[in-house]
């Protein structure tokens, strides 16, 4: 299952990239695609447009949401083990909602836009929505206190967002701090690209290799603690750097919601519990998942473009309707 998955993701590019309100042939996306790798000799029949296209708008959108999907299936997967609950989400839980105020302040209240500024307050904004829950929740394994203390850090981190918006009282400032409030890839270029897939591949083969300890903590705190994990200082020392990944994504596309709720638990029926084989799964599926999202929001009602935010969400909702009803 996972070499098909890898196999599907591989050649997802090439079938996506044709598709748009712009068509471009797959022969002419590989072309595009060899024309620009040193040393290869091809011959250029096609127009600058198309070029344009190709490499400077949808491969780079679509590596940026390949690299964002992975980052959140892999981030709900740690946090469903780490907190040992299936509603368990970066946006559910207000993480997103956390790392997109810090962005907004960082545009709105300091006036910069330089993406590592932005990135680095999305990490703190995250981090903070992190350690709220953490301290609300406490050791008490409690779904329903989870969900609450996440309800309340959504919607405290939203309002916070809101206020920074209509405090500046410029149009530009608020139609900047809606792209993370609604979730696009749209904005993507090279410059984030890959960045992101880097740090989705680094991310993957450290939580792959963190799969034991993910077991453990997902057994309960006995469990770790027979192992020799100390169940507190894990999940610190996990859940920071997953909000710092969860930080850097949104402040490229955004808080797209639901991806890290829908993917773990359906990767978790196919390949099993096991969160060394589980997070590789979630990465590929993740990545996935959100082009084919972003592929429909491009397409459903061209020229005009669909927040992203609202597939998945379309998407995400039934889910959840569905998984608590299956909860006993």
């Amino acid at each position: 299952m996972l070499f098909a998955l890898l196999a599907a993701v591989l050649v997802l590019p090439l079938v996506t990239i044709a598709i748009g309100p712009a068509a471009v042939s797959v022969g002419d996306v590989i072309g595009v695609i060899k024309s620009h790798i040193p040393s290869l000799d091809v011959d250029i029949t096609w127009s600058q447009n198309v070029d344009a296209i190709v490499w400077k708008t949808r491969l780079p959108r679509i590596i940026s949401g390949l690299a964002i999907g992975a980052i959140l299936g892999i981030a709900g997967a740690v946090m469903q083990a780490v907190v040992r609950n299936p509603l368990a989400e970066p946006y559910v839980l207000g993480v997103s909602s956390g790392a997109s105020t810090g962005a907004a302040a960082m545009i709105i209240l300091f006036g910069s836009i330089a993406s590592w500024s932005v990135g680095l307050a999305a990490f703190a904004g995250a981090l903070a929505a992190t350690l709220f829950l953490l301290l609300v929740t406490g050791n008490s394994g409690s779904s329903l206190r989870l969900i609450l203390a996440g309800l309340a850090a959504n919607f405290g981190f939203q309002a916070l967002t809101n206020f920074i918006i209509f405090s500046s009282g410029t149009p530009e400032a608020t139609q900047a701090v809606m792209f993370w409030m609604l979730g696009s890839l749209a904005r993507a270029n090279w410059s984030q690209a890959v960045p992101l897939i880097v740090t989705a591949l680094i991310f993957s083969v450290v939580v792959a290799l963190f799969g034991p300890v993910l077991d453990a903590l997902s057994s309960g705190d006995r469990t770790a603690q027979s192992v020799g994990i100390e169940p507190t200082k894990a999940r610190l020392a996990i859940l920071i750097p997953v909000s710092a990944v969860i930080g850097i994504a949104v402040a490229s596309s955004g808080a797209i919601g639901f991806v890290g709720l829908i993917i773990p638990h359906v990767m978790r029926s196919i390949v099993g519990s096991s969160h060394r084989v589980l997070t590789l799964g979630c990465a590929l599926a993740g990545a996935f998942f959100l082009v084919i999202a972003d592929t429909f929001a491009r397409i459903a009602f061209a020229p005009i473009e669909m927040p992203i935010g609202v597939i998945t969400g379309m998407v995400g909702v039934p889910f959840i309707v569905l998984l608590v009803r299956r909860m006993k």
